[in-house]
C-alpha cells in the first residue's frame, strides 16, 4: 500500500508540455481482494473512508492497487513536481481503431514509420492505450515505453518534410485513424451541472466539519444556533455555486463559437472537401478562402500570406502578417530552423483571418498543427480551468494556524472528559461535551470572513478600472517589491512622432531632414523605403498596423490602394498591395509601387523586409530595423564611418532610431522563391529614421512614488539599449547621480567559450555625445559612485542569454542591480521574471499584453494595460493605459493582506475567548446557553467579520511591506498576549463572583432578594422546569444554564470580543484610520450599546431568555471596570509594542537577525566584496554551461573567487 518505487517512476513525457503540467507518473494495477476489503471498509465506516479517499486520491490508489510498470498499469497516479506535490488518479482507457482499418493494406496508411500513430498501435488487436490529463490526451508509445501527447504534429518534421508529406493533404483513411486516436478538434468546456458543483462544494472538508458541528448541536438541542449555521452555510454554498456556475457559463460561451465552423480541406487524391471543423486532425491541409474567417485550430501556413487579428490571444489589436513556411532542405526540425520566428508562419486557433493573399495558384493553404486543447486557445482555456497553484505563505500558515487551534481544542477535550467523568456524568453526555469543544475552538466562519475581504477589494479595484480574474493574487500584490515595466506603450506614449530623417549617401551622413517639414522629401531610395517598407493594411476603411509604420507612412502623404491588388509577375497572377501618391503628396515620377512580398518584423531578427516593384520598373528589396542590425547586413563601404557615434548621439537623447537599407534584385526569379538570407544581404545603407517617444504624464510621478516606497523598478524592453537607458533616466528609474555600467557578453567565434565585459556608460557632452570612456579620472568618479552602491547594470537580451548559459553564477549578482534590459525577446522577458523570483523577490510585471503575455502570466502579479475588460493574458487588466494602476494595486493588495491578518487574529481570539469561557463553566458543570452562543456567534462575530473589511487602503505607500507570514513574532505575540488578558479577566471575574457576600451556589436569586421582581422571576424559572431545590447539581439542571458564574463570564467574554475587534482593526500605515470605516464603527457602537443594556437592564423576560441572572449594580460596575482595564492594557500593548516598528527593528539589530531572502543575503555578501562590480574588465567562461558551484574561469581575482562559495 506504499507508493511506487522511485525506479518505477517516470516523467509524463510530452513534446511541448507546459510547465503547469510537469508531473511524475506511477503505474498501478487493481487487485480484487484489496478492492473487496476497501468496499467492506466503506460500509463499516458509513462512507467516512470513501470521503477520506475522495480527499486523498493517492490513498485510494495505494489501498486498492499494487505498484506495477506503466506498461501493465490500468490506473496511473500523477504527482506534480512543484513544492505542492498534488496527486491525481487517472484510469487507463483503450481506443480501438479496428473499425477504421478494414484490411492489412491499410497499414501503410497509418502514417510514416516514426509517427506516434504507428508507434502507439498494438498489433494485431489494433488498440491504443491512453490517459487524459487536464483535457490533453496521451497515448502509450510501445517502442519508447512512455505516454506521449497526441493532438499535435510531431516536432521532428523538417520544413521540407512538412511541404512534402502534408502539402497534398491526408487520405481519408489516414484522417480517420488520426481522428480515432487524437479525438475531436473541439475546445469543449461543458457547463458544469449545478448538482455536481453542489456535491463538490459540500464535500469540502470545511463543510463536512460544519455538518459534524450541526449534528452535534442538534443532539444537544442547540436548535436555533444549528439552524442559523445551516442557513449561513447554505447561503455561502449557494453564492459559491452560483459564482462557479457563472464562470462555467462564461467560459463555455467564450469557446463555444469556435467549436463548429465549416472549413475546406484538401484530400489526397480526392480534391477539396467541406467539413465541420471538429473533424480536423493534425496533418490535414486547410484551404483558406477570401474574406474573414475564424481559425478552429493551430495551423502552419505553407502557401500564400495572411493578415490576422490576434487580439483575442494578446490583447493587442494590431493586425499581424503571417508568411508561408520556407522550403528549407536542411535536417533541422522546422521550429528550430525558424528559431523564435516560427510564430510568423503559425495561424493560431481563436484568432481571426482578416485577409488572405494566395500564392501563384491563387490559394492560401495551411497544415493543421494542433487541435483541441493542444492549440494556443486551448492552452489559454486550460490555464483558466487549471490555474497554477499559488505558493503564498499566508495560505500555508492558515492551515498551520487551524492545526494549532485543533491541538488547542484537543487539550480542552481531555480537560472536559476529566471534569465530567470525575463528576459521574453519563458517557454519552461526556462525549457530546468533549466534541463540543472542537466546534468552539475552530471558528467555522473563518473561510467566509477571509473571502469577504478579497471580494470587497476586488470591487474597489473594479471601480478604479482594474479588473481581476485571479482573486487569490490580490493578497500577493501587498508583497510586491520589484516591478518590471515594458517601455513602449507602458512608460512612454504608444504612438511615436516622426522627429527627423538622417539620409546617407556615399558612406557619409547628409543634413538632417526635420519633421514636420517645410519642404517635402525628394523622390529617391530613402523616400521609396518609407513608402513600402511596412506591413500596413487597410481594414474597415482605416490604415492599420504597427504605430511606428503608420507614422512613417503617413508622413509621406501616400495612400494604400486597396482596390487594385492583382498584378502579374512573370506568368502567374499574385495578390499584392499597391501604394500610390495621395492628393497631398509631392510630385513623384511614378504611378505607384507594388509590394510583392513581405518578410515580417521579427523580434529575434530585429528587422523586416519587403520586395517591391515600381509600376513598370525593376524589383527592389527594402529593409528596416534596429540600426546596429541593419548596418551588419549592408556592404561596409555604404555605412558611414561615424555611424556608431551618430547613433549614440540620438539614442542617448532618448530617440527611437530605425535603420533603412535597400538593394536591386536581378530579374528572372520569383520573389516568393527567394529566402530571407538571400534577400537581406549586400544591402546599401540609406539612412536613419529618428522617432520621438514621449514619456506618459503619469510615468515619472508613479516611478518616484514606487522608489519612495522602496519598490524596485526595472525596464524590460525590445528597444535599443541606449534609448532605454535615457528613458530610464528621464523617467527617474536611474537618478542623475547614479552610474550605469553596460554589461556585454559575447560568444567567442569558433569555440564554445564566451566572454563578459563591464564598461561604464559615460555621458560626454562633446560632439561624440555618449562615448564609452575609460580614462583614469572617469574611473575614479565611477568607483566613488559604485562604492556607495549607486550603480545600475544595463544589458541586452543577447548578453542576458549568454550570461544565463555561460556565467550562471554571475546572473544573481547582475540582477541585484540590473535596471535596464533592452532588446529582450518575449521568452527572455519571462525568463528574467522567473530569475528575479528565484532571488525571493515578489515580482510584478506591467506591460501592454502583446509580447509580454508570458511574463505577465509568470509574475506574481501581471498587469496588462488593455482596453478590454479582462484580458485572459494576465491576472489584472487596467482600463486606463497608464502605470498609475501599479501603486493603486499595491495599496489595495497591502490593505487586503492586513485585513486578512486582522481577520485571522480576530477569529482566533473570538473562538479562544468563547473556548476559555466554556472551559471555565465546565468546571462548575455549566456552559453557555443556546441564545448566549447565538448572540456571540451571529450578532457579534458574523457582523464584525463582514464589516471589518470595509476599511479602504491608505493613500500613501510607506517604504516597508506588511508581514507576509501569519506565524511572525509580532502577530503571535499579539494573539498570545490578548489570550492571556482575556484569560486573566475571565478567571478574575469567575473567582471574584464566588467571593461576593451575595453569591450562592444554589439560589440564583440571592443577589436580588430585596427587589420586588423576585417572585416573578422565580415563577418564570419554575415554569422552565424546576424539579426540586434540594440537591445543588439538580438545581443547576433545573435552572438551565443560569448561574452567577455564567452571567459574569458570558458578559465579560461577549464585550471582550468587541474589545479585540476594535484593538485589531488596524488603520495606518496600510489602511485608512478605523474611524473612516463608518459602517464598522456604527456596528461596534450598536453592539456595545446592546451589551451594556444587557449588563444594566433587569428585564425578567429578556434575562430569562438569555439565561442571565440578576446581580447587584456594584458588581455590574465592577465588570465594566474590568473590561475598561482590559481595553486599556490591550490597546496600549498593541500600539506601544506590537505596532512599534522601531522596537522590532531594534530587537532585530540586537539579536543580529537578518532577512533570509536570497537577494538580501546576496546584498550583504556583495557589500563586503571590494572587487564588485568589476570595471573595464573581461572574464572568460570555462565551458558551455558553468554550474553555480564552479568558480569562474579566466578571472584570477582571489577576493571574488573566495566570496563565490559563500553565496
Amino acid at each position: 500500500m506504499l507508493p511506487a518505487n522511485p525506479t518505477e517512476r517516470e516523467e509524463l513525457h510530452s513534446s511541448n508540455i507546459s510547465k503547469v503540467i510537469r508531473k511524475e507518473i506511477f503505474g498501478y494495477k487493481t487487485q480484487g481482494c484489496r478492492k473487496a476489503l476497501c468496499i467492506a471498509g466503506y460500509i463499516l465506516s458509513c462512507g467516512a473512508l470513501l470521503l477520506l479517499f475522495y480527499w486523498k486520491p493517492e490513498w485510494d490508489v495505494w489501498a486498492n492497487c499494487i505498484p506495477c510498470s506503466l506498461e501493465e498499469a490500468d490506473i496511473v497516479l500523477l504527482r506534480t513536481t512543484d513544492e505542492f506535490q498534488i496527486y491525481s488518479r487517472k484510469s487507463v482507457t483503450w481506443i480501438s481503431v479496428s473499425a477504421v482499418i478494414k484490411s492489412k493494406l491499410d497499414y501503410p496508411g497509418i502514417a510514416e514509420e516514426d509517427s506516434i500513430f504507428n508507434e502507439a498501435l498494438m498489433k494485431p488487436s489494433l488498440q491504443v492505450k491512453s490517459i487524459q490529463v487536464q483535457k490533453i490526451r496521451y497515448v502509450w508509445n510501445i517502442y519508447a515505453k512512455q505516454f506521449q501527447k497526441v493532438g499535435a504534429l510531431e516536432d521532428h518534421h523538417t520544413c521540407s518534410a512538412i511541404h512534402a508529406k502534408f502539402g497534398s493533404g491526408l487520405t481519408c483513411n489516414e484522417q480517420n485513424i488520426r481522428r480515432a486516436i487524437c479525438g475531436p478538434n473541439s475546445i469543449d468546456v461543458p457547463v458544469i451541472p449545478i448538482w455536481k458543483l453542489l456535491i463538490k462544494e459540500v464535500l469540502n472538508p470545511f463543510y463536512v466539519f460544519q455538518l459534524f458541528s450541526v449534528c452535534l448541536w442538534f443532539a444537544e438541542d442547540y436548535m436555533e444556533y444549528a439552524t442559523a449555521i445551516i442557513i449561513m452555510s447554505l447561503l455561502s454554498i449557494s453564492l459559491t455555486v452560483y459564482d462557479l456556475r457563472q464562470q462555467s457559463v462564461k467560459l463555455h460561451r467564450l469557446v463555444e463559437s469556435h467549436n463548429n465552423i465549416m472549413v475546406t480541406v484538401c484530400r489526397n487524391k480526392e480534391g477539396f472537401q467541406d467539413l465541420e471543423s471538429h473533424h480536423l486532425v493534425p496533418g490535414d491541409l486547410l484551404v483558406l478562402k477570401e474574406g474573414k474567417a475564424l481559425l478552429p485550430c493551430d495551423a502552419i501556413l505553407i502557401s500564400g500570406q495572411c493578415i490576422v487579428n490576434e487580439s483575442m490571444l494578446t490583447g493587442e489589436s494590431i493586425p499581424v502578417t503571417k508568411t508561408c513556411l520556407p522550403q528549407a532542405d536542411n535536417m533541422k526540425p522546422w521550429r528550430m530552423h525558424c528559431a523564435e520566428d516560427y510564430k510568423k508562419h503559425v495561424l493560431f486557433c481563436g484568432t481571426e483571418v482578416i485577409q488572405t493573399k494566395g500564392d501563384d495558384r491563387g490559394v492560401a493553404k495551411a497544415v493543421v498543427l494542433r487541435t483541441g486543447f493542444n492549440t494556443a486557445k486551448g492552452d489559454l482555456v486550460r490555464s483558466i480551468l487549471y490555474p497554477k497553484p499559488m505558493n503564498f505563505k499566508l495560505y500555508r500558515d492558515a492551515l498551520r494556524f487551524l492545526m494549532c487551534l485543533i491541538a488547542f481544542a484537543a487539550i480542552g477535550m481531555i480537560y472536559t472528559v476529566c471534569v465530567f467523568a470525575l463528576n459521574g456524568e453519563e458517557a454519552g453526555e461526556v462525549v457530546k461535551k468533549a466534541l463540543d469543544v472542537i466546534t468552539i475552538a475552530v471558528p467555522p466562519a473563518l473561510p467566509a470572513a477571509l473571502t469577504t475581504g478579497i471580494i470587497y477589494t476586488q470591487r474597489r479595484l473594479k471601480k478604479k478600472g482594474i479588473f481581476c480574474i485571479s482573486p487569490q493574487r490580490i493578497n500577493m500584490c501587498g508583497q510586491l517589491n520589484l516591478i518590471c515595466f515594458d517601455k513602449t506603450g507602458t512608460l512612454t506614449e504608444d504612438g511615436l512622432d516622426l522627429w527627423g530623417l538622417l539620409p546617407s549617401e556615399r558612406n557619409c551622413f547628409q543634413d538632417i531632414h526635420s519633421f514636420p517639414a517645410d519642404h517635402s522629401l525628394p523622390w529617391g531610395p530613402l523616400f521609396r523605403a518609407m513608402v513600402v517598407c511596412h506591413s500596413l493594411i487597410v481594414w474597415e476603411g482605416k490604415i492599420q498596423g504597427d504605430p511606428l509604420d503608420v507614422k512613417m507612412f503617413e508622413s509621406t502623404n501616400w495612400v494604400i490602394d486597396d482596390s487594385s491588388r492583382h498584378r502579374t509577375e512573370g506568368q502567374g497572377s499574385t495578390h499584392a498591395t499597391v501604394v500610390r501618391p495621395g492628393p497631398k503628396a509631392s510630385s513623384a515620377s511614378v504611378e505607384g509601387v507594388i509590394i510583392l512580398h513581405q518578410f515580417p518584423f521579427s523580434s529575434a531578427l530585429q528587422r523586416m523586409s519587403v520586395i517591391a516593384q515600381e509600376i513598370g520598373g525593376e524589383k527592389q528589396v527594402f529593409t528596416k530595423g534596429a540600426p546596429e542590425m541593419v548596418a551588419t547586413l549592408c556592404r561596409a563601404e555604404t555605412v558611414p564611418s561615424n555611424f556608431e557615434s551618430k547613433l549614440l548621439f540620438y539614442t542617448a537623447q532618448g530617440f527611437r532610431v530605425i535603420g533603412l537599407a535597400c538593394k536591386s534584385l536581378q530579374t528572372g526569379r520569383q520573389s516568393t522563391d527567394l529566402t530571407r538570407e538571400e534577400v537581406e544581404s549586400d544591402l546599401t545603407f540609406l539612412g536613419l529614421l529618428i522617432m520621438e517617444n514621449r514619456l506618459k504624464k503619469a510615468t515619472k510621478p508613479v516611478l518616484e512614488e514606487l522608489s519612495a516606497a522602496h519598490i524596485r523598478s526595472v525596464m524590460v524592453t525590445g528597444d535599443n539599449i541606449q534609448t532605454a537607458v535615457t528613458v530610464a533616466k528621464n523617467a527617474g528609474m536611474i537618478s542623475p547621480t547614479n552610474r550605469v555600467i553596460l554589461v556585454e557578453a559575447n560568444k567567442i567565434p569558433g569555440s564554445f567559450l564566451a566572454s563578459v565585459t563591464w564598461k561604464p556608460l559615460e555621458e560626454n557632452k562633446t560632439e561624440d555625445y555618449g562615448s564609452l570612456e575609460d580614462d583614469s579620472q572617469t574611473e575614479r568618479r565611477i568607483r566613488l559612485a559604485v562604492g556607495s552602491g549607486q550603480y545600475h547594470f544595463a544589458m541586452s537580451g543577447k548578453s542576458y542569454q549568454i550570461i544565463a548559459q555561460h556565467f550562471s553564477h554571475l546572473l544573481p549578482k547582475l540582477l541585484l542591480n540590473g535596471t535596464v534590459f533592452a532588446r529582450m525577446s518575449p521568452g527572455q522577458k519571462s525568463s528574467l521574471v522567473e530569475e528575479f523570483q528565484k532571488l525571493d523577490y515578489f515580482v510584478g510585471m506591467c506591460g501592454d499584453g502583446a509580447n509580454d503575455c508570458g511574463a505577465l502570466k509568470v509574475a506574481h502579479a501581471g498587469i496588462s494595460l488593455s482596453e478590454q475588460e479582462a484580458s485572459v493574458a494576465s491576472p489584472f487588466t487596467s482600463q486606463t493605459p497608464s502605470i498609475a494602476c501599479v501603486p493603486e494595486l499595491i495599496r489595495e493588495g497591502r490593505a487586503a493582506l492586513v485585513t486578512s491578518f486582522c481577520m485571522f487574529k480576530y477569529m482566533a481570539l473570538y473562538s479562544t475567548i468563547q473556548y476559555l469561557g466554556v472551559l471555565l463553566l465546565y468546571w462548575k458543570l455549566n456552559t453557555f446557553g443556546n441564545y448566549q452562543f447565538l448572540f456571540q456567534d451571529l450578532a457579534i462575530t458574523t457582523v464584525i467579520g463582514v464589516t471589518m473589511s470595509f476599511t479602504d487602503a491608505y493613500p500613501k505607500l510607506v517604504p516597508y511591506r506588511p508581514p507576509s507570514q501569519l506565524i511572525s513574532p509580532p502577530l503571535l505575540l499579539s494573539v498570545v498576549l490578548n489570550i492571556l488578558f482575556s484569560l486573566s479577566m475571565q478567571i478574575f471575574g469567575f473567582v471574584m463572583v464566588q467571593k461576593q457576600p451575595w453569591y450562592s451556589k444554589t439560589d440564583i436569586h440571592s443577589a436580588c432578594l430585596s427587589l420586588d421582581s423576585h417572585m416573578e422571576n422565580s415563577s418564570s424559572v419554575s415554569s422552565l422546569g424546576l424539579h426540586g431545590m434540594g440537591d445543588g447539581a439538580l438545581n443547576e439542571a433545573g435552572n438551565g444554564y443560569k448561574s452567577y458564574e455564567n452571567t459574569t463570564v458570558w458578559l465579560l467574554s461577549t464585550i471582550n470580543c468587541l474589545i479585540v475587534a476594535l484593538v485589531f482593526s488596524k488603520g495606518r500605515p496600510f489602511r485608512k484610520p478605523i474611524y473612516t470605516n463608518y459602517v464598522f464603527i456604527l456596528v461596534l457602537t450598536g453592539q456595545l450599546g446592546v451589551c451594556l443594556f444587557l449588563v444594566f437592564a433587569d428585564i425578567d423576560d429578556l434575562y430569562s431568555k438569555m439565561d442571565l441572572v440578576c446581580t447587584p449594580t456594584t458588581w455590574r460596575i465592577s465588570m465594566v471596570i474590568m473590561l475598561a482595564v482590559t481595553l486599556a492594557v490591550s490597546f496600549l500593548v498593541e500600539e506601544a509594542v506590537i505596532e512599534n516598528r522601531a522596537l522590532w527593528l531594534l530587537l532585530k539589530k540586537t539579536f543580529r537577525y537578518h532577512s533570509k531572502s536570497h537577494y538580501k543575503r546576496l546584498q550583504r555578501v556583495l557589500e563586503q566584496d571590494s572587487s564588485w562590480p568589476p570595471l573595464n574588465e573581461t572574464f572568460f567562461s570555462d565551458s558551455v554551461a558553468i554550474s553555480v558551484e564552479e568558480n569562474m574561469g579566466g578571472h584570477s581575482n582571489p577576493t571574488f573567487d573566495s566570496n563565490e562559495g559563500t553565496l
